[in-house]
């Protein structure tokens, strides 16, 4: 039970990255071929995040029938410290902005909402 358990977080962590990719590639086209300048990065990274962590924590949560709150939550959590590990390798001045913790909150608040959403569907 526990290691069904475990596969299904991954699976959500994994799809909310895969999703993330998809919506940063649509992003760049947008920004590359349009007049959407790049002041609205923070803003559209911060929603392209949470729903991906939506979309991974719904998919993830599917064949869970209990705990779609701390699943979700997990799920949230983890994709985000992942972000950050790499974040933190990759740029050796990070910090903890004030960007940073409302992504965290968001992350964390619609990997809980895409936990309920994944355990109620039918």
């Amino acid at each position: 039970m526990e290691s069904k358990l475990i596969k299904n977080i991954f699976s959500g962590v994994f799809i909310s990255f895969v999703c993330t990719i998809i919506f940063l590639l649509i992003y760049s086209i947008l920004l590359t071929y349009t007049n959407i300048g790049e002041n609205s990065m923070n803003v559209v990274i911060t929603i392209i995040t949470a729903i991906s962590i939506l979309i991974g924590s719904s998919i993830g949560n599917l064949k869970i029938k209990k705990n779609g709150l701390i699943n979700g939550g997990i799920i949230g959590g983890t994709y985000l410290i992942i972000i950050y590990l790499i974040s933190s390798i990759l740029n050796w001045r990070f910090d903890l902005s004030i960007e940073a913790i409302i992504l965290i909150v968001t992350g964390i608040g619609f990997g809980i909402l895409g936990g309920i959403i994944g355990v109620n569907k039918k």
